[in-house]
């Protein structure tokens, strides 16, 4: 048997230390103090198991999505419950856009799933087409659509996902919406689809705590899907006690009266990419979409070793399907930092 090719991510700063991290797009504004006060206190509960049902965590995000608690799944980070739709599921063919987040294909492997890819188009600045609805069909088992895409930072009009929502349905196709970068738009009630959920039994909605409050080392996320027999088969794929004490503590937190927080960040984004493409376009680089809190370019090649070489880690977005050498994302951080690579740019 052929040996796995190792998955490459951003945020390895543990291979490379003392650097500037803009791979990762965690919230700039940091993790909420709540969220650091409660996992500090949570030590002192860590010797009881962690709540197999995450009753207090689920209120909380019932209350934030304004979604009944019985629809909401919560997991080890949203990648968990990739894999665990996958394998409820188990589809023999399946369709992604390309690119997207790698652990969709990652999460197809394990069962053997055929991949078909959706290919987005520099020309069309990578942005869906309506044309996607001709590749689901019956023979389309799953689809995995996410908005913001990640790494191009490019939204899909909620009118399209709706229709391809309505084609998934006819299709019998399950459909697997990513929203884990929306709560950094500017508007995300326009691209939210939970009300759909009720009339579109087939579509599974998945966001983290990861990025928006700046939590990734925790590893909290959560699915929200309305079919009580796909939710109850994708809750037979999760490890008991698959979300930890410290976890469910910190989610709780980090929802307790959030939305000033979410605001400044959405303000803060908006002001920081707004001067940074600007800048960076005067450079002659191409940005597409980057509508979320991170930045999609397109530059001269081996950029990502000389940021290295500078202390500086970027994303290489090469490796991504449906991308060449060239392509990068950055994440919007601190004023200062932004500042830094940005005359890192001008200074090439």
């Amino acid at each position: 048997m052929a040996e796995q090719k190792e998955t490459v991510h951003g945020g390895d700063i543990y291979r490379n230390p003392f650097v500037t991290d803009y791979s990762v797009n965690s919230n700039p504004l940091g993790v909420p103090e709540a969220v650091r006060k409660s996992v500090q206190e949570s030590a002192d509960r860590i010797m009881h198991y962690p709540d197999i049902r995450c009753d207090r965590l689920r209120e909380s995000i019932s209350d934030f999505e304004r979604i009944e608690k019985e629809k909401i799944l919560c997991g080890n980070g949203a990648a968990e419950l990739f894999f665990a739709v996958v394998m409820a599921v188990r589809p023999e063919k399946a369709l992604v856009t390309a690119p997207a987040f790698s652990e969709y294909e990652r999460a197809l492997g394990t069962v053997g799933a055929r991949v078909e890819y959706y290919r987005l188009k520099e020309a069309d600045e990578f942005r869906i087409q309506e044309d996607i609805l001709e590749q689901i069909t019956e023979e389309t088992d799953m689809m995995f659509l996410c908005n913001p895409n990640n790494p191009t930072g490019q939204t899909t009009k909620k009118e399209l996902v709706v229709r391809i929502m309505e084609r998934c349905r006819e299709c019998k196709t399950v459909l697997v919406l990513d929203e884990c970068f929306i709560d950094f738009l500017e508007e995300p009630e326009r691209y939210e689809c939970r009300e759909y959920l009720a009339q579109y039994p087939n579509v599974v909605i998945v966001k983290a705590f990861t990025k928006i409050f700046c939590m990734p080392g925790v590893r909290l996320g959560y699915a929200l899907c309305g079919n009580t027999v796909l939710r109850d088969r994708i809750r037979a794929m999760l490890q008991p006690w698959n979300v930890s004490v410290t976890a469910q503590e910190a989610g709780v937190a980090a929802l307790h009266d959030c939305r000033e927080y979410l605001e400044r960040t959405r303000k803060y984004i908006r002001k920081e990419k707004f001067w940074m493409i600007e800048r960076m376009r005067k450079l002659g680089l191409k940005v597409s979409g980057s509508e979320a809190n991170y930045i999609f370019f397109k530059g001269k090649s081996g950029l990502y070793e000389k940021a290295l070489e500078d202390g500086l880690l970027i994303r290489d977005c090469s490796n991504y399907e449906g991308l060449t050498e060239g392509y990068y994302r950055i994440a919007v951080r601190s004023e200062e930092e932004n500042e830094r690579l940005i005359t890192w740019l001008e200074k090439l």
